[in-house]
């Protein structure tokens, strides 16, 4: 066993042009989601309850879509996703479609813990909240001013957005046809990293993964992107954790995530030549980034794209927080 590590993540595909305040914010909030994960490893909390702490720090701040700031559908209204998975046993949880819920990854976990399913999304999904007493909130609380303002965007440019970081004043239809960097089609200065993530190995070398999201501004209600997805958007094993981010559709059509614990078994492959080998080969003209875990308590991640928010540390004392390359 090499220790714990820890990597999280704000999403990938950035604006070069977003404003140096907004890049602060996004760090520090990195930061400070990594130090509370620090702090639980040390205090010797298993991995699958570090990943669902972080996540769900990351779920009620604001900053990044998921939780509480969530993008909003075509209808103005929240669909929140998300998944968890431990991997000891491969045990794994997920919702879709939530809008009542604070924490969706929480949920996603009762799901694994208490349920005799893997996966439930819509109205079933929050009739189980409910017995569970999951603590609740009106839409109302997951939407934020500048997500609205992001949606009415959308809708005048008949396009679909993935999130609200470039403030409202800096950032027009018109000159966001002027980007010449694209994300899914879309001009980036219109585009923002879409769903958080957590990978954890503890100090027994156990692995867990869990990804949280608000999926993509002006989306048509009922879609379903990678992040509560197994394989694709989150995945964990006894040889590694992994948590990706950007293009959901691509994302999904190369489970992602699953190949790079794939590529390390069968083809006997480091961690970050996994990362790195999945991101090259697997994506074809998609754009997406991912961080990773092994239980030798090594940490990884690999983007394709303009930039990933992310952060990590391990137990001998590395720690970094960063956007782009």
């Amino acid at each position: 066993m090499g220790g714990w590590a820890i990597a999280v993540h704000g999403g990938a595909g950035v604006d070069p042009n977003l404003p140096l305040e907004r890049q602060e914010e996004a760090k520090a909030l990195l930061t400070r989601c990594l130090n509370l994960g620090i702090s639980a490893l040390r205090s010797s909390l298993p991995a699958i309850d570090v990943v669902e702490l972080v996540v769900r720090e990351l779920e009620t701040d604001p900053l990044f879509n998921s939780g509480r700031g969530s993008a909003l559908t075509e209808k103005g209204t929240v669909e929140m996703e998300a998944s968890i998975m431990d991997g000891h046993g491969r045990r794994c949880g997920a919702v879709s479609g939530i809008t009542k819920v604070k924490n969706p990854v929480s949920l996603a976990r009762l799901v694994m813990d208490r349920s005799p399913h893997s996966y439930l999304a819509f109205s079933g999904a929050e009739e189980f909240a409910k017995q569970q007493g999951v603590e609740m909130a009106e839409n109302d609380y997951f939407i934020t001013e500048d997500n609205v303002g992001m949606l009415k965007l959308a809708k005048e440019a008949k396009a679909i957005l993935f999130d609200y970081r470039i403030p409202l004043a800096e950032s027009t239809c018109g000159a966001a046809a002027e980007s010449p960097i694209q994300m899914n089609g879309l001009p980036i200065s219109v585009y923002a990293p879409e769903t958080v993530g957590c990978v954890v190995v503890d100090t027994q070398g156990r692995c867990a993964a869990a990804t949280s999201t608000g999926g993509l501004m002006n989306k048509m209600t009922g879609r379903i992107g990678d992040s509560p997805i197994i394989g694709a958007g989150t995945y964990a094993s006894e040889l590694c954790g992994v948590s990706c981010t950007g293009e959901g559709e691509a994302i999904l059509r190369s489970t992602l995530a699953r190949d790079v614990a794939a590529v390390m078994e069968y083809k006997g492959l480091g961690l970050q030549e996994a990362v790195d080998f999945v991101v090259k080969k697997r994506l074809d003209e998609g754009q997406a980034g991912l961080i990773a875990v092994s239980n030798k308590g090594e940490v990884a991640y690999g983007f394709n794209c303009n930039g990933m928010f992310r952060g990590c540390a391990t137990e001998d004392g590395f720690m970094e927080v960063g956007i782009w390359e």
